[in-house]
């Protein structure tokens, strides 16, 4: 096939071509771009009218816009997948960062990937124990669910990944696919340390996007990481958790080129479509009908301000089932991991608790610690303003279950791996605190065969 070249640039601005008159230009077709700078690539991104948006992929810095040409390839941005491509490393571009070779074998895949139809999926009801308390016991994930971390600058998400990485197991077949978008120099290195430490390369694909790599990478490497995880868990029958930090910075890239296309803002100056294009990424896990694997999507991202109601923790709490969000009270108290159960929830949790799955006490023991908690910080905000010498009997139990849930049940070692009896067990041991006839969520025959009053 012969491709025409195109030299007709109207404007160079940021890391966007645009170019008029390219023959029936298509959305996302990856374009080669020859300049002054040598020889580049880069996709269309918008085109809707006769001049076409050109994303470049790598540094414009020195550009001459008249010697550019613009070669079309005539289809999407591809990579080619097979299974040697675990315990790799590679970039936003798939471009390997390890000193491994490219992956120049196996089948062809379109990243941007397609549509699945919704009958096509099965309601996840699988547990997935990530060894971590306060998820396992009351923000449960099920397989095939998209449940996001909502963290705040400064508190540790990223170690959270890790230990999630280290930890979680779906089955005796589960992988890891871990994205970092945006990441600065300090944080890639201690996620990459931490996976080589804890030897998690072999069953991990990592792909890691720096500050200081081109932006474009943000949105390319979810798209890449997603169209891996769906190759090794609907094709090769892997469990494939896939974890991708910072959903934030992934945004702001998106609104960084929707600005230098000159679209009209959303709220906070975010494009409009951010909601659907947020979805094309949260969408793409799940079980599905005939298929062996499955992909479980753990996406963090970090609220500016710690406001909940910004666009992107608001937006993706609408796409995703649940959101896991972490609290700088406990973590200035040394809690790790900070975790608010009372601003976090799991909506498939239900699905995947119970008997035959975790423990037949699991729902009311959930129920009855998230109540407890409740009480607590309500009693507590009370003997702020009268004093400990001021409350009841029964308040001060409050504060003693609240303490000790806080400092023994959600905080754990940052190595540390519970199984899902040990933190159920450990629920009934703070639960102790507290009168039995005042747990009110709990059945009787649950509290005479786990209860630990009857034990001392």
């Amino acid at each position: 096939m012969i491709y025409k070249e195109y030299s007709n640039i109207t404007q160079v601005d940021s890391s966007l071509i645009f170019v008029e008159g390219l023959e029936a230009p298509k959305y996302n077709e990856v374009v080669k771009i020859f300049s002054n700078l040598g020889s580049l690539e880069g996709q269309i991104i918008d085109a809707s009218s006769n001049i076409s948006v050109i994303q470049v992929f790598g540094n414009m810095l020195g550009l001459d816009p008249k010697s550019v040409r613009i070669l079309p390839k005539g289809k999407p941005y591809s990579i080619k997948l097979n299974e040697e491509l675990i315990g790799r490393i590679f970039n936003g571009r798939f471009y390997p960062i390890d000193n491994g070779p490219s992956i120049i074998k196996g089948e062809e895949y379109d990243v941007n990937g397609y549509p699945i139809n919704p009958y096509a999926r099965e309601t996840p009801n699988s547990f997935v124990e990530t060894g971590i308390s306060v998820i396992d016991g009351l923000i449960t994930l099920a397989k095939g669910q998209k449940l996001p971390l909502f963290s705040g600058s400064g508190l540790p998400h990223n170690k959270i990944a890790v230990q999630i990485s280290s930890q979680a197991k779906v089955s005796d077949n589960t992988l890891i696919v871990f994205g970092a978008m945006g990441v600065n120099s300090d944080e890639a290195r201690f996620l990459i340390n931490e996976f080589r430490e804890r030897g998690l390369l072999r069953k991990t694909v990592s792909f890691i996007n720096l500050a200081s790599d081109p932006s474009i990478e943000r949105i390319l490497l979810p798209r890449i990481a997603l169209t891996t995880a769906e190759y090794l868990a609907y094709e090769k029958g892997y469990d494939v958790i896939v974890i991708l930090t910072d959903i934030t910075n992934y945004c702001e890239t998106l609104r960084e080129i929707s600005s230098a296309k000159k679209e009209i803002p959303g709220r906070r100056g975010y494009p409009g479509y951010m909601y659907t294009d947020l979805a094309s990424i949260f969408e793409r896990s799940g079980v599905l009908k005939g298929k062996k694997g499955s992909i479980t999507q753990i996406p963090i991202l970090t609220m500016p301000q710690d406001d909940i109601t910004h666009p992107i923790p608001d937006l993706t709490g609408y796409v995703t089932e649940g959101q896991i969000t972490l609290s700088r009270r406990l973590h200035k108290l040394g809690i790790y991991p900070p975790i608010d159960i009372l601003s976090s929830i799991s909506r498939m949790m239900n699905n995947a608790i119970g008997k035959g799955k975790t423990r037949e006490d699991h729902s009311s023991l959930s129920s009855q610690l998230f109540a407890s908690y409740s009480e607590y910080i309500e009693v507590s905000r009370l003997m702020e303003l009268v004093g400990e010498g001021a409350l009841s009997e029964d308040d001060l139990s409050l504060i003693r279950f609240g303490r000790k849930f806080e400092k023994e049940f959600i905080n754990q070692g940052f190595n540390e791996r519970r199984g899902i009896e040990n933190t159920l067990n450990k629920g009934w041991e703070v639960l102790s605190e507290i009168k039995p006839e005042r747990l009110t969520r709990l059945k009787q025959e649950f509290i005479n065969k786990y209860g630990k009053w009857n034990k001392e």
